[in-house]
């Protein structure tokens, strides 16, 4: 343990609860990663903004790498984070990690659920929705944008105004958004990468997100871009209604 003072203080006794024990399953629930460990116990990391695992021989001299796991074989299990905006803890029940909503890549994710939301909570923006853990899992802002652009639905559209056929849209370009995501490897806006070390390229393929002012791949008019939740928002006024 290098670094104890992340988004969550690591545990006084985090190192004793991993000591010893044994990697049994990798699972995913929102944005955390979910290492079964055993023993009911699971050892929980999330990567915030900037953190990464990598797995590889033991360097003291990297920087920022605030956990190193010493694995059976004799490889070395790294938690790197620049900004500190990550977590890692070890949990016995999933409650810990908060509320969390629906998973967009599960089969609760359909048009009739995300409908239930739309009807819940007509006043925030449908960008709002997309990104807010308590409703939707796992969108960033990027693919919240792309998804949205591939929709056809503006980002500052209030859920009130969204009808079933446009619902009907977002679900299917919200999977579709992030599995090509998944297939090019994520996104490297800044400092990301994977747990080999390599840039993610879903970035050069965006359609809206990061390109204010220039032509819409689409239509040709200029992408349109704001603060929506207090996050930048991109999209083609064009294109999206």
């Amino acid at each position: 343990m290098h670094e104890t003072r992340l988004r969550r203080p690591v545990a006084p006794d985090f190192v004793a609860r991993l000591e010893g024990r044994r990697i049994e399953a990798v699972g995913r629930r929102g944005k955390y990663i979910l290492i079964d460990i055993g023993a009911g116990e699971t050892w929980v990391v999330h990567l915030g903004m900037s953190g990464r695992l990598l797995v590889g021989r033991r360097e003291a001299s990297a920087r920022h790498v605030h956990i190193e796991i010493e694995l059976s074989d004799g490889g070395h299990l790294h938690f790197q984070d620049p900004r500190r905006f990550g977590s890692s803890f070890v949990m016995r029940d999933e409650r810990e990690l908060g509320q969390l909503g629906l998973e967009p890549l599960g089969p609760d994710f359909h048009p009739a659920a995300l409908w239930a939301l739309r009807s819940a909570h007509k006043r925030i923006t449908v960008k709002s929705l997309l990104m807010d853990q308590r409703f939707v899992v796992g969108v960033g802002n990027i693919y919240a944008s792309e998804a949205l652009f591939l929709a056809g639905v503006r980002p500052s559209r209030r859920c009130a105004r969204l009808t079933r056929a446009e619902v009907e849209r977002i679900v299917p370009a919200v999977r579709q958004v992030l599995l090509h995501s998944i297939e090019s490897g994520g996104s490297t806006l800044s400092d990301y990468r994977d747990g080999e070390g390599r840039e993610g390229a879903f970035q050069r393929i965006v359609k809206v997100y990061g390109r204010g002012g220039e032509p819409c791949h689409a239509c040709g008019h200029p992408i349109s871009s704001r603060v929506i939740a207090q996050r930048n928002s991109f999209w083609c006024s064009s294109c999206q209604k």
